[in-house]
């Protein structure tokens, strides 16, 4: 049954001297978005009046400036919807109400019957031109599906005179253009304008629907340049498009149509539309925002869109949605998160005149977003992620050497787990792993001696105050002198850092030390008010996470249990 020998390709329009490929978008397009007819029809339960008029008041907050709100012929519900916008005045002076209606008498009549009252309007009016829709749907010729046109233009005239006190717009679809043979659909269109006479000073918009998306982009951009050179009127009409998403190219399609020549855009927010949607005004918006084209819609508050759009469609966003979806911004790789942590420390510091952060095309808080969702830690994560996170959340900038000591303790969760590790259990884990001393190995005092260039040194540690010296270059050499007298095991510093956790005068320093003991390298860290004391306590935190230290501790409790026992 999977036979692809029943399809044939596309034929392209043989546009040998196009022009679109050399164009750049510059501008923005006149937006129109057709949630409330378009994306409503679509949807498994349409919206009720209340959820229409809660879709309309956020498209107007965005800043919409034309709505298409329905086909007020088609059901009682959407002739209720357009009567309240207009009755409760709802519709700001700024932004014009669209219609659709076939063109049929009767439905052109009650759609102008519902605008009764609208200072600004569109009646959009269109009929099928495409070949499979004559020939198989209408059983008509060419000159039979020009007329329905025609006609359906002059009917607008005549009611748009009933209703002069409102500033009407008339738009005109070749339903399934992208199905229709080019020589035609201008056929057709030019014969709508002979009617409205734009020349003249009649609005009007020629709308060029994708219905069905057939081919690739660049031949949509080359049927769209092709009919805006044939156009008669094409320089006192704007040029809109409509475009589906049958092959996933809605949005690219959409803008190499612009392109090609296009003023205007019709879609809806997140695409939702039929079968696979529609052109979604937010990812093309946020497209031509992130190439420093301002969009003329206010998407700083996505989580709000969302949220709004998910309640009225009753659909849910997908978390991996361009630029909006709940995962687009995080980084699970660990190399992507390592970037990430460089870039931004990197353009912060050179305070860069444009946002130029590896894997963050634009900057999440543009949206409402938070940087706290840019990194998360799985499996897959890195190092590099799981040390932002301490230093982004809590403020524990840790060096690079020591990055990879932690990343093994996480990813251990992980693995076992196989879920993600949120960044609370990833501070306990460095608290309980690198951080916490046994109440036997605490630093309780220490005293130097300078003797020439050496230091003596003498240490108190533990709950019985065990008593250590030691000598060496500096005071952690000399530690490491203290404690290899003290257990027959000297550890060797293999690597060790110093930074400020904070400033001021009760500023706390964090030192990092990593020690071989034996056949183990062991890494720990400890904070002080006295640098010092914070390098002695690293030293001495990590050497009792080491077998020897472990086995020596053990053996003394053994004793002491016994005793415990024999009193009992």
């Amino acid at each position: 049954m999977f036979d692809h020998t029943k399809y044939r390709a596309f034929q392209p329009v043989g546009l040998t001297d196009r022009q679109w490929p050399d164009h750049v978008i510059t501008t923005t397009p006149d937006w129109c978005s057709v949630d409330l007819r378009d994306g409503n029809q679509a949807l498994i339960n349409p919206m009720s009046i209340d959820k229409k008029v809660r879709m309309f008041q956020l498209l107007v907050r965005l800043g919409f400036k034309e709505i298409e709100i329905g086909f007020p012929a088609a059901s009682q519900t959407e002739y209720d919807f357009l009567r309240r916008l207009v009755d409760e005045q709802l519709i700001p002076d700024d932004v014009t109400v669209q219609i659709l209606t076939q063109a049929r008498k009767e439905l052109i009549e009650r759609s102008f019957a519902a605008l009764k009252g609208v200072k600004k309007a569109i009646v959009h009016v269109y009929n099928s031109t495409s070949t499979v829709q004559r020939e198989q749907v209408f059983g008509m010729n060419r000159a039979g599906i020009r007329d329905i046109a025609v006609q359906g233009a002059r009917w607008l005239q005549e009611e748009a005179r009933q209703y002069p006190d409102t500033d009407w717009t008339f738009q005109y679809s070749p339903e399934s253009f992208t199905g229709t043979e080019l020589d035609f659909a201008v056929e057709v269109c030019n014969a709508v304008l002979d009617v409205w006479q734009p020349q003249n000073g009649q609005k009007a918009i020629i709308n060029l629907p994708s219905t069905v998306e057939m081919s690739t982009p660049n031949i949509f951009a080359d049927q769209v340049e092709w009919f805006c050179r044939h156009l008669e009127q094409r320089q006192h009409v704007r040029i809109s498009l409509h475009t589906h998403n049958d092959r996933g190219c809605a949005v690219a399609a959409a803008e190499l149509g612009l392109m090609a020549g296009a003023d205007r855009v019709e879609g809806t927010l997140m695409g939702n539309g039929e079968r696979t949607g529609n052109t979604d005004i937010v990812t093309m918006g946020m497209n031509l925002y992130s190439q420093g084209i301002d969009p003329g819609l206010d998407f700083s508050n996505i989580r709000e869109i969302i949220a709004i759009v998910e309640e009225c469609t009753e659909l849910e966003v997908h978390p991996r949605h361009p630029w909006a979806g709940e995962l687009v911004y995080t980084a699970f790789s660990g190399s992507h998160q390592d970037a990430i942590r460089k870039s931004v420390r990197y353009h912060s510091e050179h305070q860069l005149p444009h946002w130029e952060v590896a894997y963050l095309p634009i900057d999440p808080r543009d949206l409402g977003r938070q940087y706290e969702a840019v990194v998360r830690i799985n499996s897959q994560s890195g190092k590099g992620g799981v040390a932002l996170i301490l230093e982004r959340d809590y403020g524990i900038n840790l060096p690079k050497w020591m990055h990879g000591h932690l990343s093994q303790v996480v990813q251990k969760v992980s693995e076992t787990t196989g879920r993600e590790v949120p960044s609370l259990r990833i501070k306990s884990l460095y608290e309980q792993h690198f951080h916490y001393v046994p109440s036997d190995w605490t630093l309780v005092h220490y005293d130097l001696h300078a003797h020439g260039r050496e230091v003596q040194a003498d240490f108190v540690i533990g709950d019985d105050s065990h008593k250590l010296h030691g000598q060496g270059h500096g005071v952690v050499e000399a530690l490491c002198d203290a404690l290899g007298r003290h257990t027959g095991v000297r550890p060797e510093v293999t690597q060790f850092d110093e930074s400020s956790m904070s400033v001021g005068t009760n500023a706390e320093a964090l030192a990092c030390v990593e020690l071989q003991v034996d056949d183990q390298i062991i890494a720990a860290v400890a904070t002080s008010g006295d640098i010092s004391t914070a390098a002695l306590q690293a030293v001495l935190t990590a050497f009792s996470r080491s077998h020897h230290a472990i086995a020596r501790n053990q053996s003394a409790e053994q004793p002491a249990h016994a005793t415990r026992q024999a009193a009992s």
